[in-house]
Order: C-alpha cells, then sequence, then structure tokens
C-alpha cells in the first residue's frame, strides 16, 4: 500500500467511525469511502512560491455568509498538460500556507464550490505541492460547517484531477 493509500483509508475510517467526522449518523451508516482520483505524480511537485512586495490581511467568505481572515502570502506557477497556471497561497492565522481552489472538475467531477490544499514548506520560500491530496471543504458534508470559498484569483481553468471527487452521500 502507497503511503497515499493509506492517508486515503485512514480518513474513510475517520469518516466512518470518529465522532469528529463531518458526517451524519445516517451518512455514517451507508458510508463505503470517499471517491478519489486515481494518484497522479504530474500534480506532485516541488515549486518556488513568489511572496508579493506587500502581504496583504484578506477577508474570505465563507459558505454561512461569515468572514475568516488570511495572510495573502504569494502565487507559484505550475503546469497541468501542457497549460500553465498559477494559484495564490494564503497563511492562516496559525501560518499554515492554504491554497483553496476551483478548476475545471469543480462541478461535474468535484466539490462545486472548490477543495482546498494545505502545501509543506521546504524552506526559503519553496513548497511541495500534492493536488493528490487535494480535499473537500466540511460543508461538502453538511450545510453545518463554515467554509471559506475560494477567491477569483484561485479559480482556474484547467482540470486538476487528483484528489478527492465529488461527495454522494
Amino acid at each position: 500500500m502507497t503511503e497515499l493509500e493509506e492517508t486515503r483509508k485512514y480518513k474513510d475510517e475517520f469518516f466512518k467511525s470518529d465522532p469528529h467526522s463531518p458526517l451524519s449518523k445516517e451518512q455514517k451508516r451507508v458510508f463505503e469511502g470517499l471517491e478519489y482520483y486515481p494518484e497522479n505524480p504530474t500534480l506532485s511537485f516541488d515549486a518556488k512560491v513568489k511572496p508579493f512586495a506587500e502581504h496583504m490581511h484578506v477577508q474570505m467568505q465563507t459558505s454561512t455568509g461569515g468572514m475568516q481572515n488570511y495572510l495573502k502570502y504569494g502565487t507559484f506557477e505550475f503546469q497541468v498538460d501542457d497549460q500553465p497556471a498559477v494559484l495564490t497561497v494564503y497563511l492562516s492565522e496559525d501560518g499554515e500556507a492554504f491554497v483553496p481552489f476551483v478548476d475545471a472538475t469543480s462541478g461535474p467531477e468535484t466539490y462545486g464550490a472548490g477543495r482546498y490544499l494545505e502545501l509543506e514548506s521546504l524552506g526559503s520560500n519553496r513548497v511541495h505541492v500534492d493536488f493528490n491530496l487535494a480535499y473537500n471543504p466540511w460543508c461538502a458534508y453538511s450545510p453545518q460547517f463554515s467554509c471559506p470559498i475560494p477567491p477569483k484569483e484561485n479559480r482556474i481553468s484547467v482540470p486538476i484531477r487528483a484528489g478527492e471527487k465529488n461527495f454522494h452521500g
């Protein structure tokens, strides 16, 4: 079993049985696992983040109408099927690199409001990006959760066929 397969198995077990799972009791009863794209090694890579000259504090609208605070840090560039793309990196209040995004799969294949990605820092503004770990926000499973909505600059036209797919629960 690969590391990614182990991560997915653990997440499925958490969703099925943990009291902190975003699934309702009814959903857990019939839950057989999340749907994922097959592992895509081309969507796992190291990237250089180009920091903005000024890091702006921004508020992101949430799915419940609230606002969440982030620091708009910089961008990274990459290619998908020879198509260029750029995403903005935000820092959460605890300093974690966070990339909310909407791509060409959003709606028909993946959660329509977008998915999230956390980046692994490699130091010196370098990060490891692994779209195989892209995940649905918890509001994809229940409207009781408040989730940041990916901002306009993170709505890209390329398809990211990696990570979690739509939830049909």
